[in-house]
């Protein structure tokens, strides 16, 4: 899916993605509710022609580990965790920036 044929909000309490396929010709859309509040300026996002990676960054890191990442219970059948990247209940505050760096993103 071209970037341009996506719109993405990434706000302290929730996100908010719309994106449209010209070869299925479909719109897809999706809010979802954090479970807790992020820091969307220090997260990160990167767009590939197959989907899209984000990294959130919890606003205060000393709070009490998230059980999940949405303030639903239900399991959101098209979002995946990336266990090379999961960082432990006492690891958490110890996770530097070195962590948070995409594969290949080239920054």
């Amino acid at each position: 899916m071209p970037k341009e044929n996506l719109k993405l909000e990434l706000k302290p309490t929730s996100l908010s993605f719309t994106g449209h396929s010209d070869t299925l010709k479909k719109t897809y859309h999706v809010d979802l509710e954090f479970y807790a509040e992020i820091d969307p300026e220090n997260s990160k996002v990167h767009h590939t022609a197959r989907d899209v990676e984000m990294k959130l960054r919890k606003k205060e890191l000393n709070e009490s580990y998230w059980p999940r990442l949405l303030k639903d219970t239900k399991k959101a059948h098209f979002l995946k965790t990336d266990f090379d990247k999961w960082v432990d209940e006492d690891e958490q505050n110890e996770a530097g920036d070195d962590d948070f760096n995409f594969g290949n993103m080239g920054e």
